[in-house]
């Protein structure tokens, strides 16, 4: 089925030919109905787009099996010069039927619902994007002395600044925006951290300096099912955190930039936790400086980056918390997490709370110098580490041709 967003032209595979079916409506009865049409033994194509997963629900109660392939794939392997919905259907049809049709996986109902709250929320964020700052560049107003411009003390400041009046009617419309994203935000945090409050693996995530319930959460709705990875560098490559690599013939491989191939936003999640990292101590911001020292804050971000999603699929596949965890740290970062999720307040009944520990300054302290020497121990072993020149070819490259 080539799928669009009020038809799907279908083409069939049977007894070795292609045979036009026809359109079908892109609605639910239309899919019921042409799902009446069809065997429980036949298997449906349909490639990854917007609608595909409702096509999905709709028709696996009448079929086998509902197939979802992936569009960038199935176009690297079947390019054609001619290209109607006709013959795309048709080119899934015989991709399916040699063994050749590139897999798309296809999450459950719960990761599915999880992966939508973690993009609404990424669409807020990238919506509270606004032009307060460029209109304050623009009439040379310094910059704000306080942490934050949106703050009480930030917009007090901003009062102060004399600026022109259509300029300030502006900057309340941005203020204004930004406030009522703000509580958007909030909900969706809610809603993000009810879905995540007992999940253990969000939880074993958030044993990591510097990965919080958002970064966690969207990390587990991006991968799923962890057990689809067969080895970390599966994962990375799926958040294209990989390098590019060109080789050919006898020539050496050159690896350039990451790929940024594959989900772009936990890719950027797992950056934004990169920098997190770098702030705290442990082996991680031992990792960061020393590449920050060769190649610069950028490209140590990146590598913290692919060396979390290696992090994360040891944790993952062997079911273990980090081992570096800070467990007051950890504690606290678990119940504010059922705090958001509408968990009541410790307070008042008697006893401590499960983060009481974060408050006692001796015990935070002393999970923080533990960390300290794990960062010591890894300049340690590192000082001596010597930097690899160019491999030599091996004896087969350097064999003198017959």
């Amino acid at each position: 089925m080539d799928i669009h967003r009020t038809f799907a032209e279908v083409v069939v595979w049977e007894d070795g030919r292609l045979r036009h079916h026809g359109r079908v409506d892109m609605t639910r009865s239309g899919l019921e109905g042409f799902g009446r049409s069809l065997r429980r033994t036949d298997e449906v194509v349909v490639e990854a787009t917007g609608n595909a997963m409702a096509v999905v629900r709709v028709l696996s109660p009448y079929v086998g099996r509902v197939i979802v392939a992936n569009p960038m794939q199935v176009k690297a392997i079947a390019h054609a010069r001619i290209k109607t919905d006709k013959i795309d259907a048709g080119v899934l049809a015989q991709l399916h039927a040699s063994g050749f049709l590139p897999e798309a996986w296809v999450p459950d109902e719960r990761t599915e619902r999880l992966r939508r709250l973690v993009a609404r929320r990424n669409q807020v964020v990238r919506h509270r994007t606004n032009e307060v700052h460029g209109i304050l560049q623009a009439h040379l107003v310094p910059k704000c002395p306080h942490a934050d411009l949106f703050n009480n003390r930030g917009r007090a400041w901003l009062e102060r600044q004399v600026l022109p009046d259509d300029e300030r009617a502006a900057i309340a419309r941005h203020i204004r925006e930004i406030d009522r994203l703000a509580e958007d935000l909030a909900d969706l945090d809610r809603d993000i951290a009810r879905e995540a409050v007992d999940d253990a693996q969000v939880r074993r995530l958030q044993t990591i300096t510097g990965v919080n319930v958002i970064v966690a959460s969207g990390i587990i709705a991006a991968v799923g099912d962890i057990r689809r990875f067969r080895e970390p560098q599966k994962l990375v490559s799926y958040f294209g955190l990989n390098p590019r690599v060109r080789q050919s013939g006898l020539g050496l491989a050159q690896y350039g930039r990451i790929s940024k191939h594959g989900r772009s936003h936990a890719r950027a999640m797992l950056v934004e936790a990169a920098w997190a990292v770098a702030k705290a101590p442990g082996p991680l911001r031992a990792f960061f400086l020393r590449i920050r020292n060769k190649r610069g804050h950028q490209v140590a971000a990146v590598a913290v980056a692919r060396k979390l999603a290696v992090l994360i699929w040891h944790l993952l596949t062997k079911e273990q918390d980090y081992f570096w965890a800070r467990p007051a740290v950890v504690a606290a970062k678990q119940r504010q997490l059922a705090l958001k999720a509408g968990a009541p307040g410790e307070r008042g009944v008697g006893r401590r709370g499960s983060a009481y520990a974060y408050n006692v300054k001796e015990l935070r302290n002393s999970e923080k110098a533990a960390a300290e020497n794990a960062e010591r121990a890894y300049e340690l072993m590192v000082r001596h580490w010597r930097s690899r020149g160019l491999k030599r070819r091996t004896d087969a490259t350097n064999e003198e041709r017959l």
